[in-house]
């Protein structure tokens, strides 16, 4: 089975099959996920020292902070689920 990607921003990609959340960083609940995750070393930071503007919570229970905005990573994660379901249908 082949694994299909997803880009994160800045040449950076995750399994799209792992991810379970794309979210923006900006509430409460938010930044306490990330401090919990740098405190336990499930932090990824794919930022390349700009701003966070989303943030990937995944089936392993890592958390990825990227520079792209969730609502884009979300239509690039749409676009390859519907490209499967195509394919699927063939």
């Amino acid at each position: 089975m082949e694994k299909v990607l997803l880009n994160v921003g800045f040449g950076n990609t995750v399994v799209a099959d792992r991810i379970v959340a794309i979210v923006s960083p900006n509430s409460a609940p938010m930044k306490r996920l990330k401090d919990e995750a740098r405190d336990s070393n499930r932090l990824i930071d794919a930022t390349h020292g700009r701003r966070t503007r989303a943030v990937i919570v995944t089936d392993s229970n890592h958390v990825i902070l990227s520079a792209t905005l969730a609502e884009t990573i979300a239509q690039r994660y749409e676009a390859i689920r519907g490209a499967e379901k195509a394919e699927e249908r063939k």
